[in-house]
């Protein structure tokens, strides 16, 4: 165990409490840092910025995670039937997720141009519909990004519902087809709920993952435009790395700890309610 809690140490939890503390300085790197409290978290309360990074962050994750969900549960189901091909579309479903956010982002700029130079807005102005400014306009931009992590996330999360559909006993199957149920009974009564240890798995990465949001919208949007795209790792990175404030990114960094860990153990708080073991 002993390199494992060496790394941890050196790379999770040093770093944290060091955080924690640079929280609390104003450093910009280059200087000496000086103690001044708690006036990085106070700065908070009044920087806009920070509020819509916060509101754009939960606009991405409470968007996308249930619809995350609900579309890797689907192709699941329909990849885990008896189908010709059955393993190349499980395949090809989950190609994306082993590819970089970076990489992913890069494959989509072009696609989502605003302009008849972009493959979709090509095939919209083909079908008579208006271009659609979908990485420059502040409505669409966030939607716009979404759709790119879902088409990443989708094959990751289906291979982990697939799992979880595989491991329900075929005997339940068999014994509501002798009673009788209906494939809608079987799914609400039986799948749902045999499957809902990997749904508290999946929506609970799923969410973390969300909230950590960066790769996505670095590449894509650059936080913009005016930012409708900002989330806070970004805006974290933004004060640490461009405005030199270490102090304020620390401060930001610890609001965003603090967030993830109430949304965890609210998730926890409340599994015991539908999640069957």
């Amino acid at each position: 165990l002993l390199p494992n809690i060496l790394g941890f140490l050196l790379f999770s939890m040093i770093p944290t409490l060091a955080s924690f503390g640079i929280s609390f300085l104003d450093w910009g790197l280059l200087n000496s840092p000086s103690f001044i409290g708690f006036a990085n978290y106070w700065e908070l309360l009044t920087d806009d910025v920070f509020w819509m990074a916060l509101k754009n962050t939960a606009y991405y994750s409470f968007i996308k995670v249930p619809l995350n969900l609900l579309l890797s549960l689907l192709l699941a189901i329909l990849l885990n039937k008896q189908l010709h091909g059955r393993n190349f579309f499980r395949s090809v479903a989950f190609l994306p997720s082993v590819c970089s956010s970076v990489a992913v982002a890069l494959i989509w700029t072009p696609l989502l141009e605003s302009s008849e130079n972009g493959l979709i807005n090509h095939v919209l102005s083909l079908l008579g519909i208006n271009i659609i400014p979908f990485l420059v306009s502040p409505v669409w931009a966030m939607p716009s990004v979404i759709l790119v992590g879902l088409w990443k996330e989708l094959g990751y999360f289906m291979v982990i519902f697939l799992a979880g559909l595989q491991g329900i006993p075929r005997s339940y199957y068999e014994a509501a087809s002798i009673d009788g149920a209906h494939s809608m009974d079987v799914f609400l009564h039986i799948t749902i709920p045999l499957i809902s240890p990997t749904t508290f798995f999946a929506l609970t990465t799923s969410l973390i993952g969300s909230f950590q949001i960066f790769d996505l919208t670095s590449v894509l949007t650059k936080g913009g435009p005016a930012n409708a795209t900002n989330t806070l790792v970004m805006y974290i990175y933004q004060n640490g790395f461009q405005f030199f404030r270490m102090g304020y990114a620390s401060a930001l960094s610890l609001i965003l700890f603090i967030t993830i860990f109430i949304i965890t153990l609210v998730q926890n708080h409340y599994s015991d309610k539908w999640v069957f073991n």
